[in-house]
């Protein structure tokens, strides 16, 4: 039985997990042409390219958003992949002390509608509900394995993040920027793990990081609010590195997709896999690992 193990001694992100999939020998082509089915490709664009983490050769996996000037790296350990939820209807801008201000997404909720009718427009997607989202990967037409996988992991993160701020899921809406990302790192992730045709999915337990990350509401302990929710249920691990470790996207595929946690399994090992996050630690190589093996 082709089983895969995510070895999270740093931690876990959404474009961690695709990279390392894409590391271990997931087609890059298929994905690309795969995520094509949601019909929002022109507002973003995909990259993958090899970077050495503290001696490790690793993929690290981006998503340029097309209608910002800058790369959006919404990577792991510099907090850019938060889908924070807040009832307050414009951007935040966070700040942490070692990174300088990176701009945040945000899920809002709205009371009036008629406020945001653009949110429907084609090519205006400001904000993107929750059921909004649902529909557009139910309309896609992938593989039912994948909807299915997309689907739940959309939604632990929707109902944790609703808990958090006790919003309900329908009334939860996700700004632009968080949206795209979003649907990038769990749809992709659902569609790498169908093309590798895994059929059990393990993990070791989940480095979260420490210390504080400061936002413009105040200071918030490390993991964050939402990502501890999304964890609960699934064993984590202490680590001295002053990061956030793991993030709600990262948090949500290890729990949805896991069914057992503990060391390495007994199987014979076929590829491996290393996904690269964006902050370079000192002494610890910033990647996550996977190991796919016949069991």
């Amino acid at each position: 039985m082709k089983t895969l193990y995510f070895d999270c001694f740093s931690g876990i992100s959404g474009d961690m997990v695709i990279g390392a999939l894409l590391d271990a020998g997931a087609d890059f082509n298929r994905l690309e042409k795969e995520l094509k089915k949601l019909e929002i490709e022109e507002e973003y664009s995909i990259q993958q390219n090899k970077v050495v983490k503290n001696g490790i050769t690793s993929t690290k996996f981006d998503v340029v958003l097309n209608n910002h000037s800058q790369k959006h790296e919404h990577s792991h350990a510099e907090e850019d992949d938060h889908k924070h939820l807040h009832s307050h209807e414009h951007t935040h801008t966070h700040t942490h002390s070692d990174e300088g201000d990176h701009e945040h997404t945000h899920a809002h909720t709205h009371s009036d509608k008629d406020d945001h009718q653009h949110t429907h427009h084609h090519h205006d997607h400001s904000h993107r509900s929750y059921q909004d989202i649902v529909v557009m990967i139910k309309n896609a037409g992938f593989t039912e394995q994948v909807e299915t996988m997309a689907l739940k992991i959309f939604k632990k993160i929707g109902e944790a993040e609703g808990h958090i701020h006790g919003l309900p899921l329908e009334t939860v809406h996700f700004h632009e920027v968080g949206a795209v990302d979003s649907i990038i790192d769990i749809v992709g992730a659902a569609i790498l793990m169908n093309d590798l045709e895994i059929k059990v999915v393990k993990s070791s337990s989940v480095a979260v990081g420490s210390g504080k990350i400061h936002i413009d509401h105040g200071v918030y302990p490390v993991p964050a609010p939402a990502t501890l929710e999304i964890l609960k249920g699934v064993p984590v691990q202490q680590s001295d590195l002053k990061a956030e470790l793991a993030t709600p996207t990262g948090a949500a595929i290890v729990a949805v997709l896991t069914e057992e946690f503990g060391t390495i399994p007994s199987m014979e090992i076929k590829s491996i896999g290393y996904g690269a996050g964006t902050k370079t630690f000192p002494n610890h190589p910033n990647v996550l690992r996977v190991i796919i093996g016949e069991e």
